[in-house]
């Protein structure tokens, strides 16, 4: 080869190595679809997620994740045997990138009764996964699968029978973060929603069996955020700063019921309906999780307080336990939101009509113009704590564990009359000690007359084990004037 060959040659192999190396290089700019590296995954447990993935580009990712069968608390004095992946429910939470290789690990601890399996919603493939992780206690299945779809997914076992597996407790959320990221917020927060059939009723103590006929026939014992009552109330509440941004990766583990999610005084700014990864609607109340679903939402947080976060099925909140709590710490923010600004009695229009009073009069009220004996107060007190009082302290007024304290032989409520009195008038926000149990909650201004707030403490008191002296209007006039 001549020296004129020879120097064509190596410019175009010089070319060619330029072309090649410039594209290597732009597609490391724009972020290269080959993966690149091993690294372990962080899990967490509710209500705590991983931090945001910063790497630009894919890697395999290696998941460990250990089915177990444990005894925990469902609710104050009740126990349970849930079936959890990673020991709590829901299962640990997942943060994964859009474009990884997932390498995952599927243990069942040798205690274990019961073979189990993961179907996790971000699979792409027979089963999502269920199919290639059957496990008997004591052994590891491995499979994996590219996370080639962004947004947030249950996951859940599906080992038969299906529905008790999910209904003991096995499932949690996985978020597949889109390739770009999604938008820095402050506080993330991970709150997922289930129910559990037990074969007490609410509250009944003791270790619980599940009940499949109430899980047929979709009727709960309990209706939860993540696992159990009280699971994000009092000092187990999440919490963020005034101004800050919270984002809430929400999930419904079902294994039945739509969650209407609702923060009682805040508005969803953004929701990214279904867990997908584009925001689909601004300025929400209440948004919608189907069972096996997710969603996102994020809001600012303009006042402080405490924001109750519930399932708008209400009775699921306050007679199932579906109530958790955000506590928001700030200044007073009063162009935004005054407070109570003045208090004061109202009377209507002058003087009741005859008519009206008779009216009163056959629904129960007590004649005003007369004195009331023990038992008229005891009578009407009832009819107005079913009305007033009973969704939040209960029919037995045993209240609801870490969330309503209890007015069975309450020490705090027996033991400074005045104190009772002026609670009802002027309701109670801050921490209290009752029988040496703190709570840390809202108890509203209760909008009842001298003479409803007397019957109904009378009642009160003179119920549910309490044994006392009654409360006259009178006295309630007296705490009024203070």
């Amino acid at each position: 080869m001549n020296n004129m060959k020879r120097s064509r040659l190596a410019l175009v192999l010089f070319a060619a190595g330029v072309f090649l190396s410039f594209s290597f290089l732009s597609c490391d700019k724009t972020g290269s679809s080959e993966i690149e590296g091993v690294e372990d995954v962080i899990l967490t447990d509710a209500p705590y997620v991983p931090p945001p993935i910063t790497r630009t580009h894919p890697t395999k990712v290696i998941v460990n994740l250990e089915t177990q069968e444990v005894v925990k608390r469902l609710a104050d004095g009740v126990e349970y045997v849930f079936w959890t992946f990673g020991g709590s429910v829901p299962g640990k939470f997942i943060r994964v990138r859009e474009g990884d290789l997932i390498e995952f690990h599927l243990h069942n601890n040798p205690s274990s009764k019961m073979p189990h399996n993961i179907d996790l919603h971000a699979v792409t493939g027979p089963g999502g996964g269920a199919a290639s992780s059957f496990t008997a206690p004591g052994h590891s299945s491995t499979f994996s699968f590219k996370a080639i779809n962004a947004g947030l997914y249950v996951y859940h076992c599906a080992t038969a029978p299906v529905g008790m597996h999910i209904a003991n407790g096995m499932y949690g959320l996985i978020l597949v973060e889109p390739k770009d990221g999604l938008p820095k917020v402050d506080k993330e927060y991970y709150v997922m929603q289930s129910e559990f059939y037990t074969e007490g009723n609410y509250g009944e103590p003791g270790i619980q069996p599940f009940s499949q006929a109430k899980a047929v026939d979709e009727n709960p014992s309990y209706v939860v955020f993540n696992g159990s009552v009280g699971a994000l109330a009092g000092d187990n509440a999440i919490t963020a700063s005034e101004g800050e941004t919270v984002r809430l990766y929400l999930g419904n583990g079902g294994p039945n019921l739509i969650s209407s999610f609702h923060v009682i005084g805040e508005i969803f700014d953004q929701v990214y309906g279904e867990g997908g990864t584009k925001v689909n609607q601004n300025n929400v109340q209440t948004t919608l999780i189907p069972a096996g679903g997710s969603s996102i939402v994020e809001f600012k947080c303009e006042v402080p307080g405490t924001f109750i976060l519930v399932d708008h099925s209400i009775f699921r909140a306050f007679n199932k336990g579906a109530l958790g709590m955000l506590k928001v710490s700030g200044g007073p923010q009063i162009e935004i939101y005054s407070g109570k600004q003045k208090d004061e009695v109202y009377l209507g229009n002058g003087n009741p009509s005859e008519a009206l009073l008779k009216a009163n009069l056959l629904n129960g009220a007590p004649d005003p113009n007369k004195k009331m004996s023990k038992e008229e107060l005891l009578a009407f007190g009832k009819t107005v704590f079913s009305s007033s009082c009973q969704a939040c302290h209960q029919a037995d007024g045993k209240g609801l564990s870490n969330v309503f304290p209890p007015l069975a032989q309450s020490d705090y409520l027996l033991k400074d009359k005045e104190r009772a009195i002026a609670t009802v008038i002027k309701g109670l926000q801050g921490e209290i000690t009752v029988n040496g149990k703190k709570f840390n909650g809202v108890m509203p201004q209760q909008v009842l007359d001298n003479i409803q707030i007397a019957a109904v403490l009378t009642y009160v008191r003179n119920s549910f084990g309490n044994k006392t002296d009654i409360v006259t209007p009178q006295e309630v006039e007296k705490v009024r004037g203070k």
